[in-house]
């Protein structure tokens, strides 16, 4: 064939990585079920592909070649191994693609394909012997809604090795790009060595990287960890880290952004700490980006890095009304283990969805993407990735969340960052991106939700955190002049105010605290049930006169009644206690919960009072969030911050 661009290259798992074969091979049972309305399966068989044999972990010979073993069949139709035919379709200007497979060995080699619904189809088969280098053209026009390409292997007589293999286009091939990655950090440096790691060893990847940036910006430094010199040296001269003080997520990668564009890069990889890459990602997001026909973000998907084969989704938007992310179509699933049911077991899989935004965990970003539209918010944490793709997209510059892309993630399961420090910055900068994108003049339903969300808060017992609800709003009220100046000190205030509150306050065992119970037993023996939703509001009521009208009884100040779990930490339930022990999400501390009238009271007219002035005042401020805009998230804005908290800039 004429000159050729390798787009996608099939890949096995690396070592660490051996318990997600489930996103790179298949080898079960593929059945096509007709979906639903919602793109569920349901048990209406259409047709069967059976595939053979489990996969061992000797079979992967290398990260892209592997063996299958005589009269078994194998299938690539995976997240990391199927090609995302649609995306390429809608996305870029490629028009066909080749795929090009190299084996050693008797077998066959069966190209499939998909549509939007998740029906399969054979499309060719090749029978092989020997040496052999088959090449199959496909055409990606029928793929608009939808729909992926794969192939199967079949091994014959004896086993058939799968050398090599990757996907083509003849389309001009574009020159090559100068690009970045950059990782913000805090405090993790054995994941930021086990990345560089991954990188260094990586050869034909590392080649198309220009420059490592890591923006450490935490007291265990990456470069005084063990091993990172070696880690460094096999980098080539790559790493570049600077340190400086914790300005926050969006401090880092706004770094990482400025930094990118100062250098002359065409892109900038942003990249989470706490995450375990697939490497090979990088090219494949590099060429989509260089084909597509409009500067396009590429970004990757996020598995659970403690549950490999569990994706935690295909892709999101901002719901306009609520301004809040979700899913990107009712039809996915999140947290869907493909281990359970992988691509060619799932029908709502097969749909493409157009997206809002990627998180920031793995997001490739052309720099003239940011030369127009600035830099991150300067808003610490939280909403950064979600409010930049969203105004990305309103300047025409879209997001694609790619399959065939990501990293491992330590998921959410473990975390509940509604609660403690963390729900400053997530109410605050919620309202902060309504107030520059909402489409409704009153910014839909954000109000309402700040209000009803403060109030569950609030019958919680959870006075630090409304608190620091009532704090955000403030700030927001305070204007876009000041976020600036926040960023180096707000944590610390943040932190300060929680330690007054009980709350909030985290001791390492259950034994650190009185001893939970009750001298009388619940009325009839029963516990607390949640009240229908026809009565919620009156039930709510009643219950939030209880709590800030009745006096505590002196043995539920001196010991908590109850010990709730973590996942009994419903507001409905804890609104019934006086006091009550509170284990964390992650299960590794408890806080000792105890309601106060007063504290009630208070807090309730303050939160109040915020609500309806943030409703009065919604016109006003959106006006000067949008009119301000450009300035805070400007490079000479950025420049003056990272001017004051620029500790060090050293190349390795």
């Amino acid at each position: 064939m004429a000159q050729a661009t390798v787009i996608q290259r099939t890949v096995f798992p690396q070592q660490s990585a051996l318990d997600a074969v489930a996103l790179y091979v298949d080898t079960g049972a593929a059945v096509t079920l007709k979906p639903s309305s919602k793109g569920q399966a349901k048990d209406v068989a259409v047709s069967v592909v059976q595939s053979g044999g489990d996969v061992n972990l000797g079979d992967f010979l290398s990260r892209h070649s592997m063996v299958v073993r005589a009269g078994t069949r194998v299938s690539y139709a995976s997240l990391f191994n199927a090609f995302p035919a649609s995306y390429w379709n809608r996305w870029t200007t490629v028009e066909r693609v080749t795929l090009r497979v190299r084996t050693r060995g008797d077998g066959s080699i069966i190209l499939m394909k998909s549509n939007a619904r998740g029906t399969l189809q054979m499309l060719e088969l090749h029978r092989v012997n020997g040496e052999s280098e088959v090449l199959i053209d496909a055409d990606l026009s029928s793929f608009g809604d939808g729909g992926w390409l794969w192939f199967d292997l079949l091994g014959g007589d004896g086993d058939l090795v799968l050398e090599s293999a990757e996907w083509l286009t003849e389309a001009p091939p574009r020159e090559r790009p100068r690009v970045m990655i950059q990782m913000t950090t805090m405090d993790k440096p054995d994941y930021c060595l086990a990345n560089l790691r991954r990188l260094g060893e990586a050869s034909e990847v590392l080649g198309a990287i220009d420059e490592i940036l890591l923006v450490d910006q935490g007291r265990k430094k990456v470069a005084e960890a063990n091993g990172f010199s070696d880690a460094a040296a096999a980098l080539g001269g790559r790493l570049r880290i600077i340190d400086q003080t914790n300005i926050g997520g969006s401090g880092g990668f706004a770094r990482g952004m400025y930094e990118a564009v100062q250098g002359d890069f065409d892109y900038v990889l942003l990249m989470d700490d706490d995450v375990e890459m697939e490497t090979e990602s990088l090219p494949r997001m590099l060429a989509m980006a260089q084909f597509a026909k409009t500067p396009l973000i590429v970004g990757g998907l996020m598995f659970d890095i403690y549950n490999r084969s569990t994706l935690h989704t295909l892709g999101e938007v901002v719901n306009p009304w609520r301004f809040f992310w979700v899913n990107a179509h009712e039809s996915m699933e999140s947290a869907h283990n493909l281990a359970a049911s992988n691509l060619r077991q799932t029908p709502w899989l097969h749909r493409r969805f157009d997206v809002d935004y990627n998180a920031w965990w793995m997001c490739l970003i052309p720099t003239a993407v940011i030369r127009e539209v600035g830099l991150s918010l300067p808003v610490f944490i939280k909403w950064d990735d979600a409010e930049f793709g969203v105004r990305a997209k309103a300047h025409g510059f879209p997001t694609v969340t790619m399959p065939g892309t990501g990293v491992w993630h330590v998921s959410w399961v473990d975390k509940d960052d509604t609660v403690g420090w963390q729900a400053y910055f997530h109410a605050r900068n919620r309202v902060i991106a309504a107030l520059l994108h909402s489409p409704y003049e009153d910014g839909g339903r954000v109000s309402w939700e700040w209000m009803t969300h403060t109030v569950r808060h609030l019958l919680s017992l959870q006075y630090g955190t409304v608190v620091l609800r009532n704090m955000a709003l403030r700030d927001v009220m305070a204007g876009p002049e000041a976020l600036k100046g926040l960023l180096a000190t707000k944590l610390q205030d943040v932190r300060g105010e929680l330690a007054h509150y009980s709350d909030s306050r985290m001791e390492i065992s259950v034994d650190d605290f009185p001893p939970a119970g009750v001298s009388k037993p619940p009325r009839r023996g029963g516990g607390f049930k949640q009240p229908p939703k026809a009565l919620l509001a009156p039930w709510t009521m009643k219950n939030f006169l209880r709590q800030s009208m009745t006096k505590v009884e002196d043995e539920r100040e001196r010991r908590p009644q109850t010990h709730l779990p973590h996942q009994d930490n419903k507001w409905w339930l804890v609104s019934q206690f006086d006091s009550a022990l509170v284990s964390n999400a992650e299960g590794t501390a408890v806080s000792w919960y105890k309601r106060d009238p007063e504290k009630a009271r208070t807090l309730m007219r303050e939160s109040s009072l915020l609500y309806w002035r943030l409703r009065k005042e919604w016109g006003d401020l959106s006006k000067r969030y949008r009119e301000s805009l450009a300035e805070i998230t400007s490079f000479d804005s950025w420049a003056e911050v990272f001017e004051t908290n620029t500790i060090g800039d050293r190349r390795y």
